[in-house]
């Protein structure tokens, strides 16, 4: 029978090497230990080894290919076992005989290598179909959620929840019936359908109910039939063994019926977490991971090598309110949600069209500037997870209504700590709206390798002097610039605000600079 041999952890934290040469080809006879191939490292030159007697069926890189650790390398009959489905006749019907797989973590991006166990949404012994959700995984960038890449029966999870994973290495075992491997999993688009699916065909009101059943085990079919309803399914009693729910079980928590049979004396039981007892004089330790170990990092290179500076200023954002009130409505009806945030990006973007400086980076010796023709404006959202900053691409080609469109879905996915990766990368600026939660003046970090980031503070309606001298209520916001010095000088970014806050305070004078 024909099995993979996986390129193992050869140490030092190296993920990936270069096939130099093949010391055998495929069909080739070989003996334990004999060795099979060289492979180049960062480090050094590595021989790789036969571990069985057999013969060569197959070899998954060519001479000068890079091979991922914990990746098929090649693949043999090992002498003594079954034959390879392989020598079966052409006329053979395709073979149905199940066998054992392991499901690789894939590699994720972004130089990520590990990642954590959030949630298994499988147990060992469900079935499962091709593309069902299996797990949760937790990176450094967002919250991703891995599918199966055939059907079948999961037979071992290979770590529990809140261990480490390792991109390349086994996540867990199934059962596959069939010979047909599909591609690896692209995460990414994973994520992408996942969101998509999330947002299509579903029910404008989903019911609000209380956990009741965490593990939520449930045949496939089952699963498919609660996405269609949008129902929750750690919401929905079960009336099977150990709390299996059953699409009856479903139909009956929409009419909001108990179904008949189960025993409904937990359902009344308080969910007590810990003692009511006081306790005074202890301490708490968790470790940091995931996002928030990525933000503290990137907030220490942030602030270790540029050198920041903050101005800050007020916006007069009377006009503007009555202008956005007076469309809201009419948006609305067109499925647009337009908040204050769309304007400010926009306006944003207008003002970098002639202060290019703030769509910027410099590298690490401040030997280059490197100038971005988009103007893709990170918003931070304050998610379940921590922070997250995705940014809308290209915004100096779009309209408000297009921003606004954007912006809702990037910050509804990001609430829920599910952005897709290509929405964390590249952005040129980033907005942080501190205000919505309070406060007036901020120093915001700059979101690395960007040259500038504002902080918007709290509306407030406050007394002014109108232009007749006359004490008036204005709506005014405190925003709050932090620089790169390096780059940019007080100057320039007291224009450049000027221009942004001409365009918010005269909102007529943004339309007319839109293109």
């Amino acid at each position: 029978m024909a099995k993979d041999f996986i390129l193992p952890d050869i140490g030092e934290g190296i993920v990936e090497c270069e096939v130099v040469e093949w010391l055998v080809q495929e069909g080739d006879t070989v003996k334990e230990d004999q060795p099979i191939c060289d492979v180049m490292t960062d480090k050094a030159l590595v021989q790789i080894p036969a571990v069985h007697d057999g013969v060569i069926t197959k070899l998954h890189c060519k001479k000068g290919d890079i091979a991922k650790v914990h990746a098929p390398l090649f693949a043999m009959d090992v002498a003594g076992e079954a034959p390879s489905e392989k020598t079966e006749t052409s006329s053979a019907p395709t073979s149905t005989r199940e066998h054992l797989e392991d499901f690789i973590l894939p590699d994720i991006g972004e130089g990520i290598v590990e990642c954590e166990i959030v949630e298994w949404l499988v147990a060992e012994g469900d079935e499962i179909e091709e593309d069902q959700a299996v797990c949760d995984v937790m990176t450094d960038k967002a919250l991703v959620q891995i599918p199966a890449k055939y059907t079948g029966t999961v037979q071992k999870l290979y770590y529990q929840k809140g261990e480490i994973a390792k991109v390349h290495s086994p996540l867990f075992q199934m059962t596959v019936a069939g010979q047909v491997a599909k591609e690896d999993v692209d995460v990414n688009q994973a994520v992408v359908k996942a969101q998509s699916n999330a947002t299509s065909d579903a029910p404008a009101k989903q019911t609000q109910n209380a956990i009741v059943n965490e593990k939520a085990v449930a045949s496939p079919a089952v699963r498919r039939k609660a996405r269609e309803l949008d129902v929750d399914l750690t919401c929905v009693p079960g009336s099977g063994k150990n709390g299996r729910i059953y699409k009856q079980d479903i139909e009956a928590f929409i009419k909001n019926e108990v179904p008949s049979g189960m025993d409904t004396s937990e359902l009344n039981k308080p969910q007590t977490t810990q003692s009511n007892a006081t306790s005074s004089g202890g301490t708490r330790t968790e470790a940091i991971k995931g996002i928030k170990a990525a933000m503290a990092k990137q907030m220490v290179a942030s602030v270790s090598t540029i050198p920041h500076f903050t101005y800050s200023d007020e916006i007069d954002l009377t006009d503007l309110i009555a202008l956005r009130t007076d469309l809201k409505e009419q948006y609305k009806a067109q499925g647009v949600k337009l908040t204050m945030m769309p304007f400010f990006i926009k306006a944003l973007s207008l003002a970098m069209t002639e202060f290019p400086v703030l769509n910027s980076k410099v590298n690490d010796d401040c030997s280059e500037i490197t100038y971005y023709d988009d103007h893709n404006i990170g918003v931070a959202v304050d998610s379940k997870v921590g922070l997250l900053v995705p940014n809308i691409k290209a915004c100096q080609t779009k309209s408000i209504v297009e921003v606004a469109n954007n912006l809702t879905q990037l910050t509804d996915s990001a609430r829920e700590g599910r952005v897709a990766p290509d929405d964390l990368k590249g952005g040129t600026i980033s907005i942080s709206n501190i205000g919505a939660i309070g406060g007036t003046i901020a120093t915001p970090i700059i979101n690395k390798p960007e040259v500038a980031i504002v902080a918007l503070g709290k509306l407030q309606h406050l007394p002014r002097f109108d232009e007749q001298g006359q004490v008036v209520s204005r709506a005014i916001m405190q925003v709050s610039w932090s620089g790169d010095h390096r780059v940019i000088d007080g100057g320039t970014i007291a224009r450049f605000n000027n221009l942004w806050k001409e365009y918010l305070e005269q909102p007529a004078k943004m339309m007319m600079a839109m293109r």
